[in-house]
């Protein structure tokens, strides 16, 4: 494997050893950088989740939350520090003190835990919405398809579609497609589940439907982090508010810290350019 972060630069973090599951919060991201071309679009993201928490990342077009989001789950490659998912480095081992990146199918293994819904929901659209929902737990974990195809059917009651099983995504609203989305990404009992602004492609009237199953996902405590310009929801069900700009994190805290009493000119500007 190619040796990866066995040097990082100064600021990034140096290798040490791994926490221990149930003993650090969920995720732990530790000085994150990333470059696309020579631009260094991610400089030194440091954050941390608990089971169970609300992440929503704010900031404006170009400021790194979806990049980051990616990282967590390896669709794309980090420069420098580290990021753990329960304990374990996320598409990296150590070795000897030198940091090396896993191959696919040990990528693969550990995205299985960490469930991610797109902005283009990139459903099948040769398969019905029940068939979305269990293709990967069928192909990829080998269950029994009458399990299931009851699991299946049980997570689009819980995403208000059970009457919509067997429709194709072309006979669906947007709306209705990213809650199959939804319930895919559920079907796969993630311990961590990324959303990558789910409502930024949809028709203002069918984004409601979304933010209602994420703030019954919330409830029920699904460990989230969301990248989202939806302010009200970030306001009623995150935990934890970060706003982001220019790659790095210019200020986080509660909502009620950061979205009504914002310390940072940076962030009173945004909040006021999207309120």
């Amino acid at each position: 494997m190619t040796d990866l972060l066995s040097n990082p630069r100064p600021g990034a973090s140096t290798p040490g050893s791994e926490p221990v599951p149930g003993s650090e919060p969920l995720l732990v991201a530790r000085r994150v950088r990333k470059s696309f071309g020579g631009v260094e679009v991610l400089k030194g993201i440091s954050l941390t989740v608990d089971v169970g928490e609300v992440m929503c990342l704010l900031g404006p077009s170009g400021s790194g939350k979806s990049t980051f989001l990616r990282c967590i789950n390896h669709l794309e490659r980090i420069d420098g520090g580290r990021i753990s998912v329960d304990g374990e480095l996320i598409g990296y081992a150590e070795r000897r003190g030198k940091i090396y990146e896993m191959n696919r199918r040990e990528v693969a293994r550990q995205r299985r835990g960490i469930g991610m819904v797109f902005q283009r929901f990139n459903l099948f659209p040769h398969m019905t919405a029940l068939e979305n929902v269990t293709a990967a737990p069928i192909g990829v974990r080998k269950l029994a398809k009458p399990g299931a195809l009851a699991r299946g059917q049980e997570l689009l009651d819980r995403v208000g579609l059970a009457d919509l099983a067997q429709s194709y995504p072309a006979q669906l609203s947007g709306g209705q497609q990213q809650r199959v989305a939804i319930a895919r990404s559920l079907a796969m009992d993630p311990k961590l589940l990324l959303f990558d602004e789910p409502t930024s492609a949809l028709d203002p009237e069918l984004v409601g439907d979304v933010l209602d199953v994420m703030r019954t996902l919330a409830a029920d405590g699904m460990t989230m982090i969301v990248v989202t310009h939806e302010v009200g929801f970030a306001r009623g069900a995150a935990d934890q508010v970060v706003f982001m700009d220019g790659g790095v994190v210019v200020e986080s805290g509660p909502p009620s810290s950061v979205l009504d009493n914002p310390q940072n000119p940076r962030t009173r500007a945004f909040l006021d350019s999207v309120m």
